[in-house]
């Protein structure tokens, strides 16, 4: 074989070397795609709201496939949504506490449930709050009854963190603007908390969380929001 041919053959075997290349990078990013926007999704938590189920800065893989295709949110789900209150504001973590149909009474820092078409109320037990949490649900810090009847398709929703946030209890932000409610639909909840990371400090080598010296240890499928709980009504 002469040098010429050797060099088309080179030259034909690095273009498709090449053309093979640009198809593996093709269906990556294809895969890639598809994964983000139909099944997981990496997320950053940014706020102490949820504290201390979930602290500012930790990783989160939060699924959208479950509330697509399986189940509707069910109480206690950690979900992320759209609150629709402000542009700097585009997602907010909150638990489910409150289902479609029923009555939320929020009395003296505790949380009752009267399920569908009952009056009954019977108090929330949440072992996922801090010392510090429990039993101090109020609104706007009035200790008197306090009633939300959820509609059809819509949830009530609260943070862990009960009086550093807001949430259902005053409509996200201020129940004076026109089209907020004290409720989240269900075609605004995005994502629900599958798998928790953690916080990893890259110059420390540690899960230690840098402002407030805690262990962030990635909690993976344990994580608050995947909690199995008694059926308690």
């Amino acid at each position: 074989m002469s040098d010429e041919n050797i060099i088309i053959e080179e030259k034909r075997g690095f273009k498709k070397e090449l053309i093979d290349l640009i198809k593996d990078i093709i269906i990556i990013w294809f895969i890639v795609i598809v994964i983000r926007t139909f099944f997981v999704l990496p997320f950053q938590i940014n706020w102490q709201s949820m504290y201390q189920s979930y602290y500012d800065w930790e990783f989160i893989i939060v699924d959208r496939f479950s509330y697509r295709v399986l189940e509707n949110p069910q109480r206690w789900d950690v979900i992320v949504f759209k609150p629709h209150v402000s542009e700097d504001k585009e997602y907010f973590l909150k638990r489910i506490i409150g289902l479609p149909w029923e009555k939320v009474k929020i009395e003296d820092g505790k949380v009752y449930i009267a399920k569908k078409w009952s009056n009954d109320f019977v108090e929330l037990k949440e072992p996922y709050l801090s010392e510090s949490n429990k039993d101090a649900t109020f609104v706007s810090g009035d200790r008197s009854a306090n009633i939300f009847e959820v509609p059809d398709w819509d949830y009530f929703a609260m943070w862990d963190n009960r009086n550093h946030s807001t949430d259902s209890r005053t409509c996200f932000s201020s129940c004076a603007i026109p089209w907020t409610t004290n409720f989240v639909k269900l075609n605004d909840i995005t994502w629900k908390i599958l798998v928790d990371l953690g916080y990893f400090r890259l110059s420390k080598l540690d899960f230690v969380h840098p402002d407030l010296g805690i262990d962030t240890h990635p909690k993976w499928l344990s994580s608050p929001s995947t909690h199995t709980y008694n059926d308690w009504l």
